[in-house]
């Protein structure tokens, strides 16, 4: 990311803590970096300490400030649990939360077995309900105000063919922040979402368009005609996290340059017209990416 294209003051986070789930690679990454940029302490979470370590320490080299990272899998509400105790005796209570953390891939929907749906599903939805969850109760307890924000995709307007239990997972997200917004904005705490749509990354590419044959993957149905860029991104997060915006609540904001609007962002158009061998080819790449990361995750 190009940092010097944030739009906001020096220091304008310095007495900000955030959580950023899945901090260590893509969009999280991409945040964090904003954040501490702007004087935020960030912690940064994900299921590899060392790829976090490496995260944590590059971004403090070009950047100074403090990011400290836990290896935590969202799933575990126990595991959660323990490294928010390790959060509140680092510095006290955190000041923000942002559900980055996330999981999915394309699929035939007929195609799906009960555990490829809840490998979804239990980071996307039921992992970002145990964070916010845990957070949440420790700020009411406290009577200390946060700001919380999920990372979404314009799909919990339209629902999107070919990714159920995302589109499913992040609807119910979209759900609990509007929700939380009314029922929490009592205690100081505000919930808000961003819908981003293409912005690529590595982990993206390989299960969303495994071989350059995903749906969501070109610019050319875009109306500005190409992807966002990641200063955009942070921009609009660092607005939402930060001081300056506490009247804003229950929001999810699309940031895809009108593609919405202009093709409804979703993977129909696509995707409908593959036949058996391009899904099995389509398949076979996303198994492979998915063996690697395991095996990455085991030698750590």
């Amino acid at each position: 990311m190009d940092v010097s294209k944030l739009m906001f003051r020096e220091g304008l986070m310095n007495d900000e803590r955030i959580l950023v789930t899945g901090g260590g690679t893509g969009l999280g990454r991409e945040m964090a970096e904003g954040f501490l940029k702007l004087g935020a302490t960030v912690y940064i979470c994900g299921r590899r300490q060392n790829k976090l370590d490496e995260t944590a320490t590059e971004l403090m080299e070009q950047h100074g400030g403090k990011v400290v990272a836990h290896a935590c899998d969202i799933r575990d509400a126990d595991a959660i649990h323990e490294m928010v105790d390790k959060i509140w005796v680092d510095g006290g209570a955190l000041t923000g939360v942002v559900n980055n953390a996330a999981g999915n891939f394309i699929s035939r929907t007929e195609d799906l077995s009960v555990n490829g749906f809840n490998a979804i599903a239990d980071i996307v939805m039921r992992g970002t309900f145990y964070v916010t969850l845990d957070v949440g109760k420790r700020l009411i307890a406290e009577g200390k105000s946060a700001s919380f924000l999920s990372i979404l995709t314009t799909w919990v307007w339209s629902g999107s063919a070919f990714v159920v239990p995302s589109a499913m997972s992040k609807t119910a997200i979209h759900a609990m922040t509007q929700s939380l917004a009314t029922e929490w904005g009592r205690y100081g705490l505000r919930f808000n979402a961003i819908a981003p749509g293409l912005f690529p990354t590595k982990g993206m590419s390989a299960r969303l368009s495994p071989g350059g044959q995903g749906g969501n993957s070109k610019n050319d149905t875009n109306p500005m005609g190409r992807a966002g860029e990641m200063h955009e991104l942070a921009n609009l997060a660092v607005f939402l996290m930060g001081q300056g915006a506490e009247y804003v609540n229950g929001q999810t904001i699309a940031i895809d340059g009108a593609g919405y609007q202009a093709n409804g962002g979703t993977f129909y158009p696509v995707l409908h017209a593959l036949g058996d061998a391009e899904w099995e080819q389509m398949r076979a790449m996303i198994k492979g990416t998915n063996a690697k990361d395991k095996a990455d995750r085991a030698t750590e």
